[in-house]
């Protein structure tokens, strides 16, 4: 009898060691909420005349995209671990997958699908992932105010988590309060390797109070582009530019924490090589009726925010975004501002209730609107959101 008991204790003591060597996490965010917005676009506008009026909506991802995921880690010894990550978005106001384009939005794992290696020397990974532009995002309004800021800049420079697809990176381990990050994108093109290649480089540094981060991103055109936010990637084009570059990123941040309050600004500068006006057909009156800042050949974005923190639970937010926007053979400049404020209240450590008030405005461009409820040039709209965010 005493022989069995212990050879089941050591069994268990076995089993135990095994199953600490290797874990599985479940793990998701779900983030709701109602939104008015003034002079949104109704459905008998056309390109060339807009008619607006108020709309009442649920929006599902108002701070951070709806999502479920998978995360792993296998102890293989000697201090390297394999590592796994599959995450999928969805909208939670109908239920269906969430896509960041036509290309992915039937994807199951659209989000992120990574398998590597980590250990001292830091991490590998391979598959579709974001670059360094979303880690560093937190340094930025993204990080308070999430998607309400993507269509005045954020959401065409990177900050708001861009995937490529086919990649693999390297990050490196914190190293007295740096860590950097190299990425490369597989165009997968026979016979030429430069076609539809993406590569990121880039950093961040935290000491105390201070944050700062820096990351260039560079993609190719191609039939196949690793890059799958390129605006010129029909097939066509992607094989007569193929090699040819189509987006350039540099994001700049900084952020710095006075006490309660937490400050920021960043910049960024866009440039699309390929949105000429032979391409997009685009012309002055279609800048203010069609066309938005991915038709954009150059853009440069300036923000500056804070978060104040009344309690440890309750934080108010303001922030301003400006964006200037070059076009391809026209004159002067579109431009986008933004003015956010908001609150967000925690009543636990996964739960928590926001509410936020933007106005964007446009000058000699299209409002691409908020929500992306787009209105008509030189217009100005406001936007009004309650929600419920919950993580798991």
């Amino acid at each position: 009898m005493k022989k069995s008991l212990l050879a089941l204790a050591v069994l268990g003591a076995f089993a135990g060691a095994a199953q600490a060597q290797s874990s599985v996490t479940i793990y998701g965010i779900v983030d709701t909420g109602i939104t008015y917005t003034s002079k949104a676009a109704t459905p008998s506008s056309t390109a060339g005349n807009i008619n607006t009026g108020s709309k009442f909506a649920v929006n599902s991802g108002v701070i951070q995209g709806s999502r479920i995921g998978f995360k792993g880690v296998e102890d293989l010894g000697g201090g390297l671990n394999a590592v796994f990550q599959l995450e999928t978005g969805f909208n939670n106001d109908n239920g269906a997958l969430n896509g960041q384009d036509s290309t992915t939005s039937n994807n199951l794992f659209r989000r992120k699908s990574v398998v590597g290696l980590a250990g001292g020397f830091g991490s590998v990974l391979l598959g579709r992932q974001t670059d360094f532009a979303d880690t560093i995002s937190a340094y930025t309004a993204v990080n308070d105010f999430g998607g309400v800021t993507s269509n005045s800049g954020s959401g065409l420079n990177r900050l708001q988590g861009t995937r490529t697809n086919n990649s693999i990176s390297y990050t490196t381990n914190n190293l007295g309060g740096f860590t950097g990050n190299l990425m490369y994108g597989f165009g997968e093109t026979a016979g030429k390797t430069s076609a539809g290649q993406s590569f990121g480089l880039g950093g961040k540094y935290d000491n105390g109070p201070l944050g700062l981060g820096i990351n260039y991103y560079q993609s190719k055109q191609g039939p196949t582009p690793s890059d799958t936010s390129l605006i010129a990637s029909s097939a066509t084009l992607g094989t007569i530019n193929a090699g040819s570059s189509a987006a350039k990123v540099l994001n700049v941040v900084a952020s710095y924490q006075f006490g309660p309050a937490r400050v920021y600004g960043n910049y960024s500068r866009v440039k699309q090589d390929l949105n000429t006006a032979a391409v997009t057909g685009l012309t002055q009156a279609t800048r203010l009726t069609g066309a938005t800042l991915g038709l954009s050949k150059k853009a440069d974005m300036y923000e500056l925010g804070t978060a104040y923190s009344l309690t440890p639970s309750l934080k108010l937010l303001g922030s301003v975004q400006y964006t200037r926007a070059d076009f391809d053979n026209l004159s002067g400049k579109g431009k986008l501002t933004q003015f956010n404020i908001g609150t967000d209240y925690w009543l636990s450590k996964r739960t928590d209730l926001y509410a936020f008030v933007s106005n964007l405005r446009a000058k000699d461009m299209k409002n691409p609107g908020v929500f992306a409820d787009t209105t008509g040039n030189d217009a100005s709209q406001t936007a009004v959101t309650v929600g419920i965010r919950h993580k798991f």
